[in-house]
C-alpha cells in the first residue's frame, strides 16, 4: 500500500508540492495586478469573486512575471528553490544569474511555467479539500444536503449519499495525482531551462582553472620552502653532529642556523596556510624575495657544509617584485638540489647576471659518486618541475641536467614580470 500512495503522498511529491505553492504565493502579486487590468477593462467591480475574471486576472498577470524574471536574482533564486524542494540532481543546475540572451530566455519561461501551474495547484488546494471532505461526510450529515452549493445540494437525494464518499476521495486523490504530475513535470523541466549553457560551462571551466593554478602555485611555495628547510636543517644536524667534540664553534653556527631556518619556514609555512584559509592576514611574514633574502639564503645553506662561491652582478633591488621572489625560490631549490644530492662539502657555484633584458641564474655542482646516480636519472623531480613552471609563468626558460661533469640548473628570467602576474 505504501508503494502505491509514494508516487501521490511520497517525501519527494510533498516537497514539490510546496514547490509549487510557493509559485503560487509568487503568482499573487501578479494576479492582483492583472485585477486592476481587468475590472476597468471589463467594467465589474467582482474580480476577485468571479472564477471567469480571475482566471483572465491570472492570464494578465503571467506575461508581467515573465518580464520581471529577467532581472538577474531570479535564476539563482530559482535554482536554490529546485534543489530544495525538487529532487534534482544540483550538478545539472547553473551556478549564478542568466548570463547570455538565450539563457535568460529559458529563465523567464521557467519562472511563468512555475507561478502557471503554481497558481494552479495553489488555488485547487484551496478549493479541492474543503469540497473533498463535505463529500465523503455527507453521509453522516444529513444538514448538507440541503446547502445551497448547487454541487453538493444535488447528492440530496436517496441514493446519492451512497456516491458521495466515493466522489470525494476521488476528488482528493485527483488533486493529489495533479500536484504530482506538475511537479515531476517541472522536475523534469528544470535541468533544461535552468540548466547550464555553453557560457555558464566556459564560466565553471575557467574557475576550475584559476582554482587548479592557485593549488600548483601553494604545492610550489610548499615544496620549495619546507622542501628547502628540511634538506638544510638535515645536513647542518649531521654536520654538527660529526664534529661536535672537536668544533663546538661550527656546533653553535650550526644550530643557529637551524633554528634560523626553522623559525623562517614557519612563517612562510603560515603564509601558505593563510592563503588557503582564504586570504592574506595582516601582520603575516611576506614572501621572501632575492633582494632582502639572498644573503641569508647562503649563509644558512653554507652552514650545512655546502662550500658557495656566489656571484652576483645584478641591481637585484630594482628587479620587479614578483621576478625578485621567483628568482629567490629558483635559487632556493636549485641549492636545495645541491644539499640533497651532492651532500655537504661540494662546491656550489651560483652566478646572478643581466643580459640582453633578462634576469640569468645559474648553479653548478660537480656530479661525482651517488651525486652522479641521482644527476643520471632521467625526468627530474617537483622542484625542476616547478622550477619550469615559475619560469614559464614570468615568460621565461628553465633547463637542468649534467653537463662535463657538473650538474647545472640555468634559468632566464625577464626583467619585468608580464601583466596579470602577481
Amino acid at each position: 500500500m505504501n508503494k502505491a500512495l509514494r508516487p501521490l503522498l511520497g517525501r519527494r511529491t510533498r516537497r514539490r508540492w510546496v514547490h509549487l505553492i510557493l509559485g503560487g504565493a509568487l503568482a499573487m502579486p501578479y494576479v492582483l495586478v492583472g485585477a486592476v487590468v481587468v475590472g476597468p477593462v471589463t467594467g465589474s467591480s467582482e474580480v476577485l469573486t468571479s472564477l471567469p475574471l480571475q482566471l483572465a486576472s491570472f492570464a494578465v498577470g503571467l506575461p508581467l512575471a515573465a518580464v520581471t524574471s529577467l532581472f538577474p536574482p531570479t535564476r539563482p533564486m530559482s535554482v536554490a528553490a529546485v534543489r530544495a524542494l525538487c529532487g534534482v540532481d544540483p550538478g545539472r543546475l547553473a551556478e549564478g544569474p542568466a548570463r547570455s540572451r538565450a539563457a535568460k530566455g529559458r529563465t523567464a519561461v521557467w519562472f511563468t511555467l512555475h507561478l502557471a501551474l503554481g497558481g494552479i495547484v495553489s488555488g485547487m488546494s484551496l478549493a479541492v479539500p474543503p469540497f473533498g471532505a463535505v463529500l465523503i461526510v455527507l453521509p453522516l450529515v444529513p444538514a448538507l444536503r440541503d446547502t445551497p452549493v448547487p454541487v453538493i445540494g444535488g447528492f440530496g437525494r436517496t441514493w446519492a449519499p451512497v456516491l458521495a464518499p466515493v466522489t470525494g476521495v476521488v476528488t482528493l486523490a485527483a488533486l493529489a495525482a495533479c500536484a504530482a504530475g506538475c511537479g515531476a513535470l517541472l522536475a523534469r523541466w528544470a535541468p533544461v531551462l535552468l540548466g547550464p549553457g555553453p557560457e555558464d560551462r566556459l564560466a565553471a571551466a575557467e574557475a576550475r582553472a584559476a582554482d587548479l593554478a592557485v593549488r600548483n602555485r601553494l604545492a610550489r611555495e610548499l615544496h620549495d620552502s619546507v622542501g628547502h628547510a628540511l634538506s638544510a636543517v638535515t645536513l647542518q644536524a649531521s654536520a654538527a653532529r660529526r664534529v661536535l667534540g672537536t668544533d663546538p664553534e661550527f656546533v653553535r653556527e650550526a644550530l643557529a642556523a637551524i633554528e634560523e631556518t626553522t623559525r623562517r619556514t614557519v612563517g612562510e609555512l603560515d603564509a601558505v596556510l593563510g592563503v588557503l584559509r582564504g586570504g592574506e592576514a595582516a601582520g603575516r611574514a611576506p614572501a621572501p624575495t632575492l633582494a632582502a633574502d639572498l644573503d641569508g639564503l647562503l649563509r644558512r645553506t653554507r652552514a650545512g657544509g655546502l662550500r658557495i662561491t656566489a656571484e652576483v652582478a645584478a641591481d637585484t633591488g630594482a628587479l620587479a617584485p614578483v621576478v625578485s621572489r621567483e628568482a629567490y625560490r629558483i635559487v632556493q631549490e636549485g641549492l636545495g638540489n645541491a644539499l640533497r644530492h651532492a651532500g655537504g662539502n661540494v662546491p656550489v657555484a651560483l652566478r646572478v647576471g643581466v643580459a640582453a633584458g633578462h634576469l640569468e641564474i645559474t648553479v653548478e655542482n660537480p656530479v661525482t659518486g651517488p651525486a652522479r646516480e641521482s644527476a643520471a636519472r632521467t625526468g627530474g623531480g617537483h622542484g625542476l618541475r616547478g622550477i619550469a613552471d615559475r619560469a614559464a609563468l614570468l615568460g621565461g626558460t628553465a633547463h637542468a641536467g649534467p653537463s662535463d661533469g657538473l650538474w647545472r640548473l640555468s634559468a632566464r628570467l625577464p626583467l619585468h614580470a608580464p601583466e596579470g602576474t602577481a
